[in-house]
């Protein structure tokens, strides 16, 4: 599932192309044709990325299109007129210079503000908002019996957080996985924070993560790159078995809250 660079992304790239325009939508696929049809025509007014959630807003504001990628949405991004559309588009967007074709989303539904604002209401603060309130994670993971790993993982407690980074930021913070939520101290979480913050703003810049440090990239350390689809240079994310850039010891996996969770036991001791 994409984590919320991706989505931050999306919302400057719509907002790039199609922001300050009225634009033609449609649904070619049908699934989103009333929608469609009661923001074609509209300006395209505003766009804002929360976690993994993505809105596009339109004239007036009395709308606002809802949109989550979920495990198989994607967005793709063409320049001149809009090719007849192929397989299963839900919602295309399109104007003189472009078009937008969503595909696959979990959700993609037309809501009013309010809902809008229930959404955001239901979701934890975003570090690569401005307006997000750090407070309201430390209360909700200093009062957590639940494993660190698991808490990061809930959108409820920091929004855009995935499993890539929730690896990686545990990692080069050096703390246990499976710590309960309270024990960790305010510092760690501060540093938590801010690490997640960093890394997520840099996701957003070059449109991957990357989370080792310069003294850890390939080039410094004389290693093959990472040859993984997801892209990237990671310190234990689906590195299993393989050796820790830091210490050389073996980095594991296991099960955690239905999700694949890597870690250093030497990096991160308990």
């Amino acid at each position: 599932m994409p984590e919320g660079h991706t989505i931050h992304r999306l919302a400057a790239d719509y907002r790039e192309r199609f922001g300050g325009r009225p634009v033609r939508a449609d649904s070619p696929q049908g699934k989103f044709a009333d929608g469609a049809a009661l923001i074609d025509g509209q300006t395209l007014t505003a766009t804002e990325a929360h976690g993994k959630h993505l809105f596009l807003g339109f004239t007036g504001g009395a709308s606002w299109a809802h949109i989550h990628l979920g495990l198989y949405g994607k967005v793709f991004f063409g320049t001149g007129p809009a090719p007849a559309p192929v397989g299963q588009v839900r919602l295309r967007l399109r104007n003189d210079d472009g078009y937008a074709e969503l595909r696959g989303p979990h959700t993609c539904a037309l809501i009013t503000p309010d809902e809008r604002r229930a959404v955001v209401h239901r979701l934890g603060p975003d570090p690569l908002r401005a307006d997000a309130d750090p407070e309201r994670a430390w209360r909700r993971i200093s009062a957590g019996t639940s494993a660190v790993a698991a808490l990061l993982l809930d959108q409820a407690v920091i929004a855009g957080v995935g499993n890539v980074y929730r690896a990686e930021a545990l990692f080069r913070q050096g703390i246990d996985p499976h710590r309960p939520g309270r024990s960790l101290t305010r510092a760690e979480f501060d540093a938590l924070w801010a690490d997640l913050a960093a890394l997520m703003r840099e996701g957003v810049r070059l449109g991957r993560i990357d989370t080792v440090r310069p003294e850890h990239t390939p080039e410094a350390m004389g290693r093959p790159p990472r040859r993984d689809g997801h892209g990237g240079e990671v310190y234990v994310y689906r590195r299993t078995g393989a050796a820790c850039h830091v210490c050389g010891g073996e980095v594991r996996t296991a099960a955690l809250a239905a999700r694949n969770l890597f870690w250093c036991p030497a990096c991160q001791p308990r």
